[in-house]
């Protein structure tokens, strides 16, 4: 059996042939196989940061891919997410680093090339928005103990998308993982609590018409409302039109029949001014009789003083909230 080997070795030396790289060897009937050794990446090579010195090619795959699965960390505000770099977007090419990395010099550190599709990220940070931006509420106005209150105003956050995205794209292509904060600009609402103007409280049962600035009292003004058969009615409503030296129109009422159109002038029942309320039919005007002011003697519209109604026209808007109670 020796001989035979060595005749295989002398031949294969005759021929020109290199060493072998597997010898069987044969003993009765047991064979032995010896394989060469898987080569390893060089001491101290990187790829991306991750150490792959000593490691078999396969081994380095795996270990870059699993530092590069790791989720991007996003702060917003005090909320953290964690997306999968795969999930918006990202594609590491670790196939081709790990391919320079074999025959890399020790100590050499290899880039990770990463490519991302910034459809996808602009995508992702559209539902971040949906999730964290907030709208502004404008103050709202509320009637408590016969005044107006107004509530505070809330402002709204809206995130910047172009530096979210920006900012998400360029720590995929550097292979980092935050945290990265994400920022939201402040919206204001636009109507505050020193912004909402006039607001017009008639009490009815005491015939007095209120006006506020906001919530602060501003003037008090005797006025006339609805008899009980043609009463002024409760709730809230709005100023919807503005008129000065208004026509009187008769109204489709049975008290009405048979009287005709006023034009402007002196006998004219709304006197000089009309402001006109999202009640149909119902205004706050001036009147030529003063002597029914502080009684309940109109066909339920607020009566005025001539003068005190040119003032309040003056100082009030359409959309002037007009609350009407009973008290």
């Amino acid at each position: 059996m020796v001989l035979a080997i060595g005749g295989l070795l002398a031949a294969a030396a005759a021929s020109g042939a290199g060493p072998l790289s597997m010898l069987a060897t044969t003993t009765g009937t047991t064979a032995t196989t010896t394989t060469a050794p898987v080569p390893v990446i060089a001491a101290g090579v990187t790829i991306g940061g991750v150490e792959v010195g000593g490691m078999t090619p396969d081994a380095a795959y795996t270990a870059v891919d699993q530092a590069f699965s790791e989720p991007l960390l996003i702060v917003v505000r005090q909320h953290e997410l964690a997306p999968h770099p795969g999930q918006i977007g990202a594609v590491a090419r670790i196939g081709e680093a790990v391919a320079r990395a074999r025959s890399a010099a020790p100590g050499t550190a290899i880039p990770l090339g990463v490519s991302v599709n910034r459809t996808r990220v602009r995508k992702y940070v559209a539902v971040v928005a949906k999730r964290f931006d907030t709208r502004p509420v404008d103050a709202q106005l509320y009637l408590r103990n016969l005044r107006p209150w107004i509530a505070k105003p809330v402002a709204g956050l809206e995130l910047y998308r172009g530096r979210a995205e920006s900012a998400i794209v360029s720590a995929l292509l550097g292979n980092k993982r935050g945290p990265l904060r994400l920022r939201q600009k402040v919206i204001k609402p636009v109507l505050t609590r020193t912004k909402f103007g006039a607001v017009i409280v008639i009490r009815r049962g005491s015939n007095r018409l209120h006006l506020y600035d906001g919530m602060r009292p501003w003037r008090v003004f005797p006025v006339a409302t609805g008899q009980t058969s043609y009463p002024t009615p409760l709730g809230r409503f709005r100023i919807v039109v503005k008129w000065r030296n208004p026509w009187w129109y008769p109204p489709s009422s049975s008290w009405a029949r048979g009287l005709k159109p006023v034009p402007p002038g002196p006998g004219n029942p709304l006197g000089t001014r009309w402001m006109g309320l999202s009640a149909p039919g119902v205004g706050i005007h001036g009147t030529p009789d003063a002597t029914s002011i502080g009684y309940s003697a109109s066909h339920g519209c607020i009566r005025m003083r001539i003068p005190d109604a040119e003032w309040l026209f003056g100082h009030v808007h359409i959309g002037t909230t007009v609350f009407i109670v009973s008290a």
